[in-house]
C-alpha cells in the first residue's frame, strides 16, 4: 500500500468523520457540535477517491510496462485484505444479536455476496448497513482490472476520456431520473437510500476520480510531476470545490445535490488527494500525531465502530447523559479499543500471512532456476 503522510491524514479524517456522522445512533453530539457530524457521510467519498487512486495505480503500473497482469494474484490480495476482518464482524452481527445497533439484519448471504447495497431494506434491517460501501468497492475490484486490461490493449486517451465522461453523465442521468420518479410517486420506502445513495452505479464518481488520478500518475508522469509543483494551489482549489459541493448538499436528499453534487464533491476530493500525494505540499507535510495509526486501523474501525457505540450505550448510556465531554471520551475509547483489537488480532495477522505467501511465491521460481543450474 502506498503510505504517504498526506494520504494517511485524509484516510484518518475520513474514518473519524464517518464515525462522527454515525454517532446519531447513540443520540449524536448535541446541537453545539452537530456541524462536526452533519456532513460525515462524505468520509466514505474520501475513501472511494483514495481506493480509486491506490488500486488504480496497482493495476495500471504493470499494464503500462507491458507486463502480463495476474488477475488471480490481484483478487487474492484483495481477498486477504478484505475478507478476514469482514467475516469476523459479520459473524458477530449474525450470531450475537445483542451486539447490533439495530434489531433487524439483512440475510447473511447478501453480506457474503456483497449484494447488500442492491437489496437492503434500510427501514427494517439497518444493522451493519454501513457495509454498503464495501459492496461498492468490491464491485470496483471485480470489474476495474478487466476494464483496465481491455482499455490498455490499445491505449487511447480519447477512448479513456470518453468513457470517463460517459460514466459521469450516466450517473447524473440515473440519479436525476430516480429522484424525479420517486419524488413524484413518493413510495412508502426509503427510496433515497435504496435508489440513489446505496447502488453501485450511482456512486462511481469518487472511484472514477481516483482512477483518473492514477492514470495521470502512471501514463503521464511528467505532467504529474509538473502539476505537483503547484500542489498547494491545487489544495486550495480542492478545499473550494469540496466546500461548494457540500453547500449543494445542505439539502442532502435534494435534486441539485444528487444530480451534480456527487461528481463535484468527488472532483474536489480528488484535488485534495492529488495534493496529499505530494510530500512537499502543506497537506503532505502536515504530521498530525496519531493520524498514521488511525489510518492503518481505519478498515477495522469502519467495520466495528457501531458495535462499540451500541455496547457503550447499552452498558453506560444512562449514566453518561449529563457529562458530554466524558461521554465523548468513553465512546471514542471504546471505538478505538475494539477497532484496534480487530486490526491486531485478525486483520494484521492475515496481512502478514499474505506477505509471507507472496514472498514464498517469488522465491519459488528462483529456487527452481538454481536447481536447474546445479543439474
Amino acid at each position: 500500500m502506498l503510505r504517504l503522510p498526506g494520504l494517511d491524514l485524509l484516510r484518518a479524517i475520513a474514518i473519524v468523520w464517518v464515525m462522527l456522522f454515525h454517532s446519531f445512533i447513540v443520540g449524536g453530539l448535541g446541537p453545539h457540535f452537530a456541524w462536526l457530524s452533519r456532513y460525515g457521510w462524505a468520509g466514505v467519498d474520501i475513501f472511494f477517491v483514495l481506493s480509486g487512486f491506490l488500486i488504480g495505480s496497482q493495476v495500471l503500473r504493470p499494464l503500462q510496462r507491458g507486463e502480463p497482469f495476474s488477475f488471480g494474484a490481484f483478487y487474492a490480495r484483495r481477498a486477504w485484505r478484505i475478507l478476514p476482518a469482514f467475516a469476523v464482524v459479520l459473524g458477530l452481527y449474525a450470531f450475537f444479536p445483542a451486539l447490533r445497533e439495530a434489531p433487524g439484519l439483512q440475510p447473511w448471504w447478501q453480506f457474503a455476496t456483497f449484494t447488500l447495497n442492491l437489496l437492503i431494506d434500510p427501514v427494517h434491517n439497518s444493522a451493519f448497513s454501513h457495509a454498503w460501501s464495501l459492496c461498492v468497492e468490491e464491485h470496483f475490484y471485480l470489474v476495474f482490472p478487466l476494464l483496465a486490461w481491455w482499455l490498455t490493449r490499445r491505449p487511447s486517451m480519447r477512448k479513456f476520456a470518453g468513457l470517463c465522461v460517459a460514466i459521469v453523465m450516466l450517473g447524473i442521468g440515473w440519479r436525476t431520473t430516480a429522484w424525479l420518479h420517486d419524488s413524484a410517486l413518493d413510495p412508502a420506502r426509503a427510496w433515497f437510500l435504496e435508489d440513489i445513495y446505496y447502488p453501485t452505479w450511482t456512486r462511481l464518481d469518487g472511484l472514477l476520480m481516483g482512477v483518473v488520478l492514477a492514470t495521470l500518475r502512471v501514463y503521464r508522469p511528467q505532467a504529474w510531476t509538473r502539476w505537483q509543483r503547484h500542489s498547494n494551489v491545487v489544495l486550495v482549489g480542492g478545499v473550494a470545490v469540496t466546500g461548494l459541493a457540500l453547500w449543494l448538499f445542505r439539502d442532502r436528499t435534494g435534486l441539485p445535490a444528487n444530480a451534480i453534487g456527487w461528481p463535484l464533491l468527488s472532483f474536489g476530493l480528488a484535488l485534495l488527494v492529488f495534493a496529499g500525494a505530494d510530500g512537499r505540499s502543506l497537506l503532505g507535510r502536515w504530521r498530525v500525531p496519531g493520524a498514521g495509526w488511525v489510518a492503518a486501523i481505519s478498515y477495522s474501525l469502519y467495520l466495528s465502530h457501531k458495535i462499540a457505540f451500541h455496547l457503550v450505550q447499552t452498558g453506560l448510556g444512562a449514566s453518561l447523559q449529563e457529562h458530554r465531554a466524558i461521554t465523548f471520551a468513553v465512546y471514542a475509547l471504546a471505538v478505538l479499543l475494539l477497532g484496534a483489537a480487530l486490526h491486531y488480532l485478525v486483520e494484521r495477522p492475515f496481512l502478514q500471512l499474505r506477505a509471507r505467501r507472496q514472498l514464498a511465491t517469488r522465491q519459488a521460481p528462483e529456487g527452481d532456476a538454481a536447481a536447474l543450474a546445479a543439474n
